[in-house]
């Protein structure tokens, strides 16, 4: 895989297995949905995303999802700054953003996630 300095993938070397396997942990899963309910382009610091995690774990996690192409991260001055590649996603692999807002609505709103009001 061909990526820039900074180990971005380039848009041609993005591939869903790389991609499936990013998304295949809940943290990360949890980065990009929130990614998602942001305006396009927006960029957030890697620690205001609250993942319960040690800064190493979520060093790694934001490693995947930039070696997957996910997210780009950028330095700026003393933090690093990520954002979506939505763009590139929805060209690269049509439906797939969409279907990680469903299933994070699915999930937010599944009975298992819901007090029992029946009482």
């Amino acid at each position: 895989m061909v990526a820039d300095a900074e180990g971005h993938p380039e848009f041609g070397e993005l591939n869903l297995p790389a991609v499936l396997t990013a998304l295949a942990d809940p943290l990360r899963r949890q980065v990009v949905t929130t990614l998602l309910r942001e305006p396009e382009g927006t960029e957030r610091t890697c620690v205001s995303f609250d993942l319960g995690v040690s800064k190493s774990t979520r060093t790694h996690h934001f490693r995947i999802l930039r070696e997957s192409g996910l997210v780009c991260q950028v330095d700026r001055g003393n933090s690093r700054k990520v954002r979506l590649r939505r763009g590139d996603l929805e060209e690269r692999f049509p439906g797939l953003l969409e279907l990680l807002i469903a299933e994070a609505g699915r999930t937010l709103s599944s009975p298992a996630q819901q007090s029992d009001t029946t009482g």
